[in-house]
């Protein structure tokens, strides 16, 4: 498990909040906000359910245990789906004049149950980091966790723009892209990029389970991409999918139809139009990935070129200091270890006109190109 990014020496950055800033829920989220805020100098209060969670928050600087005087500016509310709008209603009554926020990943569900409950929403609105990583709680948080990353803040109605100002403060202290969508095209939105991935990728994974393990010894990075978000907390996204339900099943019922067309296809593929039918879709696919935004959010394309990389101490770090030293920059890398052999494949994706030069240059220093 990670070691938390910890508040950084010196003087800290300058911050647009003023503060305090309280945090219900010390997971993986309540922590990095913490961590961040803690950064800028940021007095920042922290509860939890779990007296064990807030200890270890405490411990690495995300801020101090609640006390009785406490007069928040701002609330942010971390905690699973299912209890979000309780404990937003909560905060928003105990402390009448905060403003509050969720980073819950539905927002329409909690901003209902909320008005059903006749809580004061002219103080509330829900928002969303679309940041995260494969490990949760306390001692998985970042301080950076939030830099370059899209957050939503998800307006209504009830609350003004400058009623909010807090909120958009906090996401621009810590890093992250300020996105307004209303509730619902975020719900709509996060169902096609978010949760319907979780479930395909959650179903893909099950036909490995009793899969033989000479067909698993055959795996690459294909199937680890598809797979990978597959391991997330069961608990956590049965909550998530039962409060964005409409949206998934739409998205999943129009992914059925696609399955039924390539599945046709293929039981007789020296059928005519059986072959032209599986490349439009395969052209389709090609067209949406097309279609993704590249680093940070930028219409930008990257080429990639495979460097084979000995299975040996020092070597990614040779290699990522070599792309340094020829002034190149790069915009991702992935890594796949070869079955059987003492061999790395690494993958990295820079800008196309930088390809050919960096070809050139990590050969003439020894390195072996893949193809």
């Amino acid at each position: 498990m990670g070691t938390p990014t910890t508040v950084e020496p010196g003087a800290p950055q300058e911050s647009r909040l003023v503060g305090p800033v309280r945090i219900v829920g010390v997971g993986l989220l309540g922590t990095s906000v913490g961590l961040g805020l803690r950064n800028r100098g940021i007095e920042v209060i922290l509860a939890d359910a779990s007296p064990t969670n807030l200890s270890i928050a405490i411990d690495y600087g995300a801020g101090r245990a609640a006390a009785a005087n406490d007069e928040p500016q701002l609330i942010v509310v971390c905690v699973p789906p299912d209890v979000t709008a309780e404990i937003v209603a909560r905060e928003l009554e105990a402390f009448p004049r905060a403003i509050v926020t969720d980073v819950a990943s539905v927002k329409l569900a909690p901003l209902a149950e909320l008005r059903a409950r006749g809580a004061d929403t002219s103080r509330y609105i829900g928002s969303h980091p679309l940041a995260g990583r494969e490990k949760g709680g306390p001692l998985s948080g970042r301080a950076d966790l939030f830099i370059g990353r899209p957050w939503v803040v998800a307006a209504h109605d009830a609350i003004s723009y400058q009623q909010a100002g807090a909120i958009d403060d906090l996401i621009l202290d810590l890093g992250a892209i300020l996105v307004e969508m209303t509730p619902e095209e975020h719900d709509r939105g996060v169902a096609l990029v978010s949760h319907v991935p979780q479930v395909i990728s959650t179903l893909m994974a099950r036909r490995l389970t009793d899969a033989a393990n000479s067909s698993l010894n055959l795996a690459g990075q294909g199937l680890r991409d598809v797979t990978r978000v597959a391991a997330s907390d069961p608990d956590l996204w049965v909550q998530i999918l039962g409060a964005n339900a409409a949206p998934v099943r739409e998205v999943l019922l129009a992914y059925r139809e696609d399955l039924d067309r390539f599945i046709e296809a293929l039981a007789d593929p020296v059928a005519p139009g059986a072959q032209r039918r599986v490349a439009e879709e395969l052209a389709g696919g090609n067209a949406g990935v097309a279609r993704l935004p590249g680093k940070h959010g930028q219409d930008r394309r990257f080429s990639s070129m495979i460097v084979m990389v000995d299975d040996r101490p020092g070597q990614i770090a040779q290699l990522l200091n070599d792309i340094g030293d020829l002034g190149v920059n790069l915009e991702d890398l992935r890594l796949e270890h070869s079955p059987g052999a003492q061999l790395g494949l690494a993958e990295i994706s820079v800008l196309p006109e930088a390809v050919s030069r960096l070809t050139d240059e990590l050969a003439a220093r020894g390195w072996r190109i893949a193809g």
